[in-house]
């Protein structure tokens, strides 16, 4: 009975792997029924499982290779969740495909994969399921062959991934050697021990090992500059998009958090990832306010996400990086499958009354959120980094000037108790987090150090040159930088030739496309 949790943990990546094989026997029959049914089995014995943990002896954590803490239990319970979502919305949406088993194959594989990473305790066991879901994931993204940018845009992606892959595995090798073990709970229990003990250092190695680890969660965020390939993915089916945004790229965030004992003490770890991530945040952000097509729009929001998330890591916020990795991951699938409905949402925002706001409601924006924010502050007696709040009172102050410009400005207190709920929500979900996390005992950045500094310049800036952007958009200066914006600022161009000189790809030939539009035109003209 002590080892029944961990078999039905296991049942899930193994049950995923085994729909997959059944699902690619017949390439051109559709088993779509089977395998939603099989995700909602999976959800069974995932709820099962929770039952058992509470009621059933659980075998040691630190002697087995499978890691059942809660934060693993809630990250399988969120790959469980997805799959069955994907799932359902897959039966209907590629019904008619020519190869949906093949589809149907590498979607299992790759979520068995990726259930596989996230109950790992072992530094092989994790690799190997790193591994896989790159290799799978990159058959999902060349599901469409015949369409050049996909397939460019999965060759720059699939160099990337054997990059991470290849940093990942020397770090792993470098910390076995260095400690002689690979379970991952004895290594980050050591190095709990280190960041408590004054007179305990990291070796070179261990320090080798978290700067190599840091550069790996970068790559696979997709982080700047080589982030383009996750733009040019979205030629893939729309559930594959919703799988990459709303699961795999959250990994990197995963990675670190999983790490934090180790991160946490190298500071060139640290300000690599609050570097790279910060710029990342505040360019692409401003990027995707330049796009028109809702998936790219969706894709550069990710990057702008997964930039954030690893800056609050690198804050030491391991709590909030949690909750932004969940809730991330259930809006991006979201808005991804409901990209259908991007007409008819657009149709609403121009038929929306437009009014910008006047001073007086940004004065009044502003002062309900901040002090919105300074109450739940005090009332938590939070001492890290400040900038996290001040990104929330801005945004806060963003929304409720939009909002109160479109009503009659009798109505303040309605959009000051917007901001103060708003507000006390963010602070429980932040504090509740917490529990989630394995007790690392580890502290955030203090208040005005040079990181969180860092990160509230990057954010008063953001929020500066948004507000530039949209409500001075007709001066000289913010034309051209809407323009250098609207080109990415060529940051992926250099990717691009860079890897086509190093590993030419051989791109699928153009008759296709010129047949397509030659039936398009032979349409028209019979119309």
């Amino acid at each position: 009975m002590v080892w029944l949790t961990s078999m039905l943990f296991l049942l899930i990546p193994l049950s995923l792997a085994a729909g997959g094989v059944y699902a690619g026997r017949r390439p051109d029959l559709n088993p779509g029924t089977a395998m939603v049914r099989l995700t909602l089995v999976l959800l069974v014995v995932y709820l099962l499982a929770m039952i058992s943990v509470a009621f059933l002896p659980q075998p040691d954590p630190s002697a087995s290779v499978l890691s059942l803490t809660i934060l693993n239990r809630v990250m399988i319970g969120l790959v469980v969740f997805m799959t069955v979502i994907l799932a359902a919305y897959s039966r209907q949406y590629m019904a008619g495909e020519a190869r949906v088993g093949f589809y149907w194959r590498w979607l299992l594989f790759t979520t068995s994969a990726v259930a596989l990473v996230v109950m790992s305790n072992h530094l092989l066991l994790f690799w190997l399921g790193w591994l896989g879901i790159s290799l799978a994931l990159h058959k999902l993204l060349t599901f469409y062959p015949d369409r050049p940018r996909a397939v460019l845009a999965a060759h720059k992606k699939f160099l990337l991934a054997r990059t991470a892959e290849t940093l990942l595995l020397v770090a792993f090798v470098l910390l076995y050697l260095q400690h002689q073990t690979g379970l991952i709970s004895e290594l980050m229990a050591h190095f709990s021990r280190v960041a408590a003990d004054a007179t305990m250092t990291l070796t070179v190695i261990d320090q080798i090992a978290a700067v190599l680890i840091a550069i790996t969660a970068l790559i696979k965020c997709a982080q700047l500059p080589i982030h383009g390939w996750l733009m040019q993915v979205v030629e893939a089916p729309t559930p594959i998009s919703a799988l990459l945004h709303a699961g795999v790229i959250n990994l990197g965030g995963f990675l670190l958090i999983l790490f934090a004992p180790l991160f946490s003490q190298v500071a060139f770890a640290q300000w690599t990832v609050l570097i790279v991530a910060g710029l990342t945040t505040l360019l692409s952000a401003l990027i995707m306010s330049t796009r028109i097509s809702v998936k790219v729009r969706l894709a550069w929001s990710t990057s702008a996400q997964m930039g954030l998330m690893l800056l609050e890591v690198a804050l030491g916020l391991y709590e909030l990086a949690l909750l932004h990795l969940l809730t991330h991951s259930a809006y991006k699938a979201h808005a991804f499958l409901n990209a259908g409905h991007a007409v008819y949402d657009d149709m609403v925002r121009r038929l929306s009354p437009a009014r910008s706001p006047s001073v007086l409601d940004w004065m009044v924006a502003a002062l309900a959120s901040g002090a919105s924010v300074a109450l739940v502050i005090i009332s938590l007696d939070y001492h890290g980094p400040l900038s996290s709040w001040v990104l929330l009172a801005l945004a806060l102050t963003m929304l409720v000037a939009q909002r109160h410009s479109l009503f009659v400005r009798a109505q303040v207190l309605p959009m000051a108790a917007l901001a103060l709920v708003l507000a006390v929500t963010y602070g429980a979900l932040k504090t509740s987090s917490g529990v989630l996390l394995p007790t690392y005992g580890l502290s955030p950045e203090a208040m005005f150090s040079a990181a969180d500094n860092w990160a509230l310049v990057l954010f008063v800036g953001l929020f500066f040159i948004s507000w530039l952007l949209r409500y001075r958009a007709d001066s000289p200066l913010m034309q051209r930088l809407s323009m250098v914006l609207f080109a990415g600022l060529y940051l992926d161009e250099w990717l691009t030739r860079a890897t086509i000189k190093i590993w030419p790809v051989r791109m699928p030939p153009r008759e296709h496309a010129k047949k397509l539009k030659l039936t398009q035109f032979q349409h028209a003209e019979e119309c």
